[in-house]
């Protein structure tokens, strides 16, 4: 990689952080949030908490696209810094609502801006040549995962000690911290080869990802992966409490949401180099199988530690699947296209992220928390089995190629 490369990842990798740390202070206690609101029932709250959860995504689901192509027409540099802005805005008025609506109607809005991370994955990747790609995707994530360990950590000792509407507030800081980050970085490209296209239509983007079944199929399971991933979010903290009883539910929750961040931690990079030696979607497949199998026990456990043992196996799968599948994208798209074809892929994560926290919170609502679990790992189990099938029905397909 060229100085200035190096320089902006390391830049983005810190932007990351605070975003990813920010963006996960509140998640342990937006249920308990909401139960701050008034006097409600448990499942009106497990209910709210999917919906006020999942409403971010879906204005995230329908921009991603969209700032993705405009990132390739205009640059990427200064969509994050719009995003950050935006996100920390949003965020910081959180803490002045008084109820459940005005909460979901400022998550509705910071979906708008919420692709900040995604985003800087297209901005790095576009710089990074192929065969580097797993590990410069990985150690990207590194970044996010780090802050995704430390900020429902953080977030859970800030609402013990200040409340709820003071921890939005800090939040909002990090946020634009990280956009002012942004303002240090320069945008470049890997040059590409001559002759090679430097604009396409959103219509050949779409023929491109449809004329490869593996790559479709790759983008299609991130929604899977995403609604297995985040069935659990937004009623983990009440699923802590169920184990651990009401004291000091906020720093204890993000106890648990941190477990799998740590796993996630340990493994990205090492799962983006494993990839990049011996194959991208060989290494998904044996990602997605793992995670299904560690993902069930936490249905079962009897108490917190448990829980927090298992997210931590649980961590050390789900970590490799994001940079394992960017690298392949990149490995599969020209540079020219590769911000709106990772747009789409980050939109249709983000669909599963909008059908996740509302399935986990039905489900967990009529049928109890170890339901949960039990449908999250079929979701992960039947994913690998899908992206198995195209491997071998297109091995050619699957098989990475640096030329």
């Amino acid at each position: 990689m060229i100085k200035q490369t190096k320089r902006n990842l390391m830049i983005m990798w810190f932007a990351n952080f605070f975003v990813a740390g920010s963006m996960t202070m509140v998640l342990p206690f937006i249920s308990l949030y909401i139960e701050s609101f008034g006097d409600h029932s448990p499942t009106y709250v497990q209910h709210w908490s999917g919906w006020t959860f999942a409403i971010t995504f879906v204005t995230a689901f329908l921009f991603s696209p969209v700032w993705g192509r405009i990132g390739d027409l205009f640059g990427r540099r200064k969509i994050l810094i719009l995003s950050g802005i935006g996100m920390g805005i949003s965020i910081f008025l959180m803490g002045y609502v008084t109820n459940v609506w005005q909460l979901f109607f400022l998550r509705l809005f910071t979906g708008i801006f919420t692709g900040f991370i995604g985003m800087s994955q297209a901005f790095i990747s576009t710089q990074t040549p192929k065969e580097i790609a797993g590990r410069v995707m990985g150690t990207l994530q590194t970044g996010s995962i780090t802050g995704s360990l430390m900020g429902p950590l953080l977030g859970g000792v800030l609402a013990d000690l200040f409340g709820f509407s003071d921890t939005f507030k800090w939040t909002s800081i990090a946020i634009f911290v990280s956009a002012f980050l942004v303002f240090f970085t320069k945008e470049h490209k890997v040059q590409t080869k001559k002759g090679e296209q430097t604009r396409y239509s959103s219509k050949a983007v779409i023929q491109h990802i449809i004329s490869n079944p593996v790559l479709l199929t790759v983008m299609l399971i991130s929604t899977l992966v995403q609604i297995a991933h985040f069935s659990i979010q937004p009623i983990l903290s009440l699923y802590v409490s169920e184990l651990h009883g009401p004291e000091n539910l906020a720093f204890f929750a993000g106890i648990a949401f941190s477990a799998a961040g740590l796993g996630n931690l340990l493994m990205a990079r090492q799962w983006g180099k494993i990839g990049d030696q011996h194959g991208y979607i060989k290494t998904l497949v044996i990602l997605l199988f793992l995670a299904g199998v560690f993902y069930l026990p936490g249905g079962f456990v009897s108490n917190m530690w448990q829980l927090v043992l298992v997210r931590f196996a649980l961590g050390i799968t789900i970590g490799g699947i994001i940079p394992v599948r960017i690298a392949y994208i990149r490995q599969e798209a020209p540079v020219a296209m590769q911000g709106e074809v990772l747009g789409y892929n980050t939109s249709l994560r983000f669909f599963g992220n909008i059908i996740g926290p509302v399935i986990g919170g039905l489900i967990s609502g009529y049928l109890g928390f170890s339901a949960v679990f039990v449908v999250t790992s079929l979701l992960l189990i039947l994913s690998g089995l899908i992206l198995l099938g195209a491997m071998n029905r297109h091995p050619k397909l699957a098989k990475d190629s640096y030329s």
